[in-house]
């Protein structure tokens, strides 16, 4: 039986062909299971595009299993034949190609696509999945009056949700792609015939989406070039292009910042580097000091007031603040249910920091969260802006000081931790990963006992 493409497989294979291959050979491959955030981003996915389908009055859902193409592709055209105003999931299929439009209404002795996304934005990458379905459609004998992306508002903030969508139209934008729509259907429909098709690794393989195989493709070697610190993708593929693979291939002309350079030397020399800026940095940690962590929900759909869509919130906090024993004092906050926490959360924070005169972080994240609560909790400003001024930032410190050939190129706290601390690792922990964390604190506070 003949390969099939689908709205997922055809923008996977615009992305790279041996993508698309695994996708549809290896179904079952351990890389594409979803995990805990990717599903939470499916479900949240869905819920937007239930959230959508109201905006459109008497409109009718092509409700049958995704596999029952033949069904869902005559009901689709009995809707059509039927004057239905607007139909969720219509399904057709040409050129061994299946879609199913998120919305489709008439407009103009044709019909207008309508593709649902829960992003902020129109992006680029919404272009290529609303080409391969106005060609479908057109294959399949429909006129395309106009093409638009329903997209999440971030002018939107609960508990006002009347203005959750914004439209953009891409009715022009989607044209140019037209054209090559039908040879790239071919092309991905041979290749899926053969073998394993050689694709050379580069910026495809970060962009639109990080690939899921990356780890199949990519060496794993410490000093390759992708772990210069501070490379990011772009460059790092830029520096493959001119035969630049590893660390140690750097021309000795190669512009370095102070990070990179100390990097190289720790690589080098085989040893943790550590400046004598180091004691001076410290010097900023006085009196009784605390260290602050928060996790944070973040919902497609804002929850709790004065939110935006995808806004982060915190949730949950947990607080250590150093004896004079030289032991631990702990307090902690987690959200129950899902009434707004924020003024629980804050009044309960202020009393557990209020004797330490410096509290350490790692990264700006908890500076950014307590500015925010400013605003979501205005009578407790002052005590928030005072505790804002206590906050000193430990990731800036490390950078500029400290760095170890086991960074591998990153300060992550997991990747910082184990070569500064031996004895200390994540592996002891139920959840090693943040987003995981906020995943499971909404699941909590808005699935769980429902």
């Amino acid at each position: 039986m003949p390969h099939r493409l689908s709205k997922s497989r055809y923008t996977a294979g615009i992305q790279c062909h041996k993508l698309l291959w695994w996708k549809v050979h290896e179904p079952n491959a351990v890389e594409l299971q979803p995990g805990k955030v990717l599903q939470d981003r499916f479900d949240q996915g869905a819920q937007v595009g239930a959230l959508a389908r109201d905006r459109f009055p008497g409109g009718v859902l092509v409700d049958l299993p995704h596999r029952a193409v033949d069904q869902r592709v005559k009901l689709t055209r009995k809707l059509i034949d039927d004057g239905t105003p607007a139909i969720f999931e219509a399904s057709f299929l040409a050129a061994n190609t299946f879609v199913a439009v998120d919305v489709l209404t008439p407009q103009d002795d044709g019909y207008h696509l309508t593709e649902v996304k829960s992003s902020t934005s129109q992006k680029e990458e919404h272009l290529p999945d609303a080409a391969v379905q106005v060609h479908v459609l057109q294959q399949s004998g429909l006129r395309i009056t106009g093409v638009d992306v329903m997209h999440l508002s971030k002018d939107c903030h609960f508990p006002d949700l009347s203005n959750l969508f914004e439209r953009t139209d891409v009715t022009e934008a989607v044209q140019p792609l037209l054209g090559k729509v039908g040879w790239e259907i071919d092309a991905q429909l041979q290749m899926l015939e053969g073998p394993l098709p050689d694709v050379a690794i580069g910026l495809h393989c970060h962009e639109p989406y990080e690939c899921p195989f990356m780890a199949r493709c990519w060496p794993k070697d410490r000093d390759h070039i992708m772990n210069l610190s501070g490379v990011g993708p772009k460059k790092g593929c830029d520096f493959l292009l001119t035969g630049v693979h590893r660390i140690g291939d750097l021309p000795a002309q190669q512009k370095l910042n102070i990070t990179q350079k100390r990097q190289i030397r720790a690589m080098r020399e085989n040893c943790l580097i550590v400046e004598p800026g180091l004691k001076q940095a410290l010097e900023a940690f006085h009196g009784r000091i605390g260290f602050l962590d928060f996790e944070t929900i973040q919902r497609a759909v804002p929850v709790w007031p004065g939110m935006g869509p995808w806004e982060q919130a915190p949730a949950q906090f947990s607080y250590h603040e150093l004896q004079d024993d030289g032991s631990y004092a702990h307090d902690e906050f987690l959200a129950e249910g899902p009434k707004d926490c924020r003024p629980a959360l804050v009044r309960h924070m202020l009393e557990a920091t209020k004797h330490a005169d410096t509290i350490a972080t790692y990264s700006h994240f908890e500076r950014t969260k307590i500015r925010a609560l400013q605003k979501a909790v205005p009578e407790l400003q002052p005590e928030l802006e005072a505790l804002e001024h206590k906050l000193i930032d430990l990731l800036p410190v490390v950078r500029e000081n400290v760095y170890h050939p086991d960074f591998l190129g990153s300060f992550s706290l997991k990747y910082i931790l184990h070569p500064l601390v031996p004895e200390l690792t994540y592996d002891d922990l139920v959840i090693v990963d943040g987003l995981v964390a906020s995943v499971e604190i909404a699941w909590l506070l808005f699935v769980a006992g429902k």
